[in-house]
């Protein structure tokens, strides 16, 4: 389900480094993914402790939680690209 005027297949892009290393990528991908994990903490203490929920608003924040994480899977992707393109080229 999705809001009104918004498509449900959002997708964050986030421009990477073309010259970042391998590590660099992974390194990235665990603040993003930790970026998540905290924000979503902080949304659940936010519920768990609200008397009442704005529906919209909490949709709105788990959108940024996944768009978090896609982030972080697409650092994660890329550094596995790239390790298995420097490996294919020693061999």
């Amino acid at each position: 389900m999705s809001l009104p005027g918004r498509s449900s297949t959002l997708r964050a892009v986030y421009p990477l480094d073309p010259e970042a290393t391998t590590h660099d990528l992974l390194n990235g991908a665990v603040e993003w993914l930790g970026y998540a994990r905290t924000l979503s903490e902080f949304l659940a203490d936010l519920i768990h402790e609200s008397d009442a929920v704005e529906c919209g608003r909490v949709a709105l924040s788990l959108e940024a939680i996944a768009s978090l994480v896609q982030i972080g899977a697409q650092c994660t992707a890329q550094a596995h690209a790239r390790m298995t393109w420097e490996r294919a080229e020693k061999n």
